[in-house]
């Protein structure tokens, strides 16, 4: 194949099933790929009990400072019913001037792109004054544990140190040169369960409904609003996801009863602060009582799960110049700076380096069908070349 043709490099890279777990071939065609530009390419295997050991790869070219990291991941979702597909999910087939395939825009087509744009400065210029790296996990897309946390560890107790890194994630709502990302709102995931006292339905007195204090437990997390935004970020949001019963009787009222919810929290908060203010909440619903009067406070437990992931504003203004530059150059639009959308594996780089984002239109992303236009890739071939050769630059001024 072609390394300095991101349609080829994509195809191959679509091309391995890499579904999260499975490593597929595509961590392999990769170090095929970038081997022959002179990176030295290790690879680990991270494992945790109850979770899949999952393959990564880190990859750099150079030895000495500036540090330029790009970051990404090799494992998609899965496809879905495959026979909704107009293209066959792994073939990476071209038509109408669109690449199909799994992956092509989250986010192996970012990967595919930065790749050929280091090809081509290497093979126009020579590698440049300092390292490039390759930070690429195979668990972005399942629970994040042995990915990119891990891989960071690893190369940091070998020594790696880094200046910068750019994810390749797609963060574009309509075309290139939208939108940068150069932070990422908090997020915090819960379980509350409310104990009551089971009954007949026709004798309330003799029970305790815990559905009427689930209710109000949740509507205490959604109102008031916990904040109106700040000039970066857009106001904190929490969202009930679910809630559960488990009782298939109409007639019975239930034991207890149980409810999830997600925040997504902006700069106003830090994980510590936003979860006192969600127990405060919790709290003096469960004291007020008013869907359950004379009855003694909502009896409820909360479990927070997974880790936190922690709010971050990334300001390192030669990060985000070189890269608006690169952007206007080659496009000719001038991209918003954009703290919106979930999470990244962006949030863990932030504790070790300056973090910014730029990748694709992910309008498809996770979607069947998913593509990407071909002139997208040279597009952002084109962008990401310019703008690693203006961050050495700046960096080497």
């Amino acid at each position: 194949m072609n390394s300095t043709n991101p349609a080829e490099v994509l195809q191959a890279l679509i091309r391995c099933p890499s579904v999260t777990p499975a490593e597929g071939g595509a961590l392999t065609t990769l170090q095929a790929l970038v081997e022959p530009l002179g990176f030295k390419v290790e690879r680990m295997t991270a494992s945790e009990p109850g979770t899949p050991d999952i393959e990564n790869l880190y990859a750099r070219l150079g030895s000495e400072g500036p540090h330029l990291m790009f970051a990404g991941h090799t494992d998609v979702v899965p496809v879905g019913n495959e026979a909704d597909w107009s293209h066959p999910p792994f073939a990476a087939e071209i038509a109408d001037g669109m690449l199909y395939g799994r992956g092509a825009v989250d986010m192996k087509g970012g990967i595919a792109c930065f790749v050929t744009a280091l090809a081509r400065l290497v093979e126009e210029k020579g590698p440049p004054k300092g390292s490039v790296s390759l930070l690429i996990t195979g668990d972005e897309e399942g629970p994040a544990v042995n990915g990119t946390v891990k891989l960071l560890e690893w190369a940091k107790d070998k020594g790696e140190h880094w200046d910068a890194c750019l994810v390749g994630e797609p963060t574009n709502p309509d075309q290139l040169g939208d939108m940068i990302k150069i932070g990422r709102r908090g997020s915090i995931s819960a379980t509350v369960t409310v104990r009551g006292v089971q009954g007949h339905a026709a004798y309330p007195h003799l029970a305790d409904n815990p559905v009427r204090g689930a209710v109000r437990l949740a509507d205490a997390l959604m109102h008031p609003p916990f904040d109106h935004g700040t000039d970066n970020f857009q106001p904190s949001n929490l969202e009930v996801t679910s809630i559960d019963v488990g009782n298939p009787a109409t007639n019975v009222i239930p034991a207890s009863t149980s409810f999830k919810f997600n925040i997504r929290f902006n700069d106003v908060w830090t994980a510590e602060s936003v979860q006192a203010e969600i127990l405060r909440r919790l709290d003096e619903a469960a004291a007020e009582n008013h869907l359950r009067p004379g009855r003694d406070p909502v009896a409820y437990e909360i479990v927070w799960s997974e880790r936190p992931s922690h709010v971050f504003l990334t300001r390192n203004n030669a990060l985000i110049a070189s890269l608006s530059g690169a952007i206007e150059t080659v496009t000719g639009s001038t991209p918003q700076l954009s703290t919106t959308g979930g999470t990244s594996d962006a949030r863990f780089i932030k504790d070790y380096c300056p973090v910014v984002e730029f990748g694709l239109v992910g309008q498809t992303m996770h979607m069947v069908d998913e593509r990407v236009a071909v002139e997208d890739l040279e597009t952002l071939t084109r962008i990401y070349k310019t703008f690693i050769e203006q961050w050495f630059a700046n960096a080497n001024a």
